[in-house]
């Protein structure tokens, strides 16, 4: 007669250096390792679209911290937040951000009266202005060029997604590289 004999699951021959070896992979790469706090870039809120200004040293994106939808400027080299007053206003969603070559101007999509628009925020001055109050139909993805003067998005004012070109003008001050010459256009 045949003897059965039960087997649980602890019973059966596993490769146990795979689960340690998992288990210190996941204890490892716990919460607790990652650096949060109010100077940090990581936190438990929601954050996204990030975009580095042509220097590297600034980095934009949209956060859900202190329960708003905001746009952050975090200095890679100070490893700070950068202040930047009348930025983000209250009751309104910003996102999309885009720095010019120092990080001076950002460029970004925010509402106008219940319709998106492209806004550039001015960091020498701490002002916003729109940029784009004429446009009809839908806005989004703007970027600025290195120097400021630039600015690129896509508009759905003729039914389908197209390019537009913005030139604020020869007249405005640029962002350039410290130390670099300004050639005029042709």
């Amino acid at each position: 007669m045949k003897k059965i004999t039960p087997r649980f699951w602890l019973q059966r021959p596993l490769n146990w250096s795979l689960i340690f070896g998992l288990t210190g992979l996941l204890i490892s790469c716990s919460s607790d390792n990652i650096p949060i706090g109010p100077t940090s870039v990581n936190s438990r809120y929601t954050e996204a679209q990030p975009t580095l200004s042509g220097n590297g040293r600034f980095l934009a994106f949209v956060s859900n911290r202190n329960g708003a939808h905001q746009i952050l400027l975090y200095d890679l080299q100070q490893q700070s937040f950068v202040r930047t007053p009348r930025l983000n206003r209250p009751e309104t969603i910003a996102e999309s951000p885009s720095l010019s070559y120092n990080g001076r101007y950002i460029t970004y999509i925010t509402s106008d009266q219940g319709r998106p628009v492209v806004a550039l925020y001015d960091r020498a001055i701490q002002q916003s202005q729109i940029l784009t109050p004429t446009y009809r139909g839908w806005i989004r993805n703007p970027n600025i060029s290195p120097n400021g003067r630039y600015v690129v998005f896509e508009s759905a004012s003729r039914g389908q997604w197209d390019t537009e070109v913005l030139d604020r003008g020869p007249n405005i001050e640029l962002d350039i590289p410290n130390g670099a010459t300004i050639t005029p256009p042709p």
